[in-house]
């Protein structure tokens, strides 16, 4: 299975911007530019799209890891935080804050999960950066 998305920039770095589309069309021609990265633009950037891409996948993976330990959730809620060293211009670190309400779970297992889901989840495996994670268990 392959997905694509494609990103066009016109201009400079600071002055340009650019547009990015994905195969689903959910991104259609949704712009980025500077500002959105490293300032407070409103448009999109490629690190809050890493971070939606591993908040989703964190969370689709613990869901089966649960299902396959015979628990359903009943809610999920993950949110992903890439940070980037600006001087480097290199990203350091994603973090996963998890809300998890799962029925009949104990506190064990669920760390188990978790931290098989962070560890596991296709993001995670394709990122060589440190991921860390705080779950709770509501």
């Amino acid at each position: 299975m392959k997905r694509t998305a494609n990103a066009v920039w016109s201009g400079s770095l600071k002055e340009g911007e650019g547009k990015l589309t994905t195969q689903s069309k959910v991104l259609n021609s949704s712009k980025y530019c500077f500002n959105s990265r490293f300032g407070e633009g409103k448009s999109t950037n490629p690190d809050e799209l890493l971070a939606a891409a591993h908040a989703g996948c964190f969370a689709m993976a613990l869901s089966n890891i649960l299902g396959e330990a015979g628990y359903t959730p009943d809610s999920l809620d993950v949110t992903a935080t890439v940070t980037m060293d600006v001087n480097k211009l290199e990203l350091t670190g994603s973090h996963l804050k998890l809300k998890a309400k799962i029925p009949n779970i104990n506190q064990a297992k669920f760390e188990e999960c978790a931290n098989t889901a962070k560890d596991n989840c296709p993001v995670s495996k394709a990122l060589s950066l440190g991921i860390t994670m705080d779950a709770v268990l509501e």
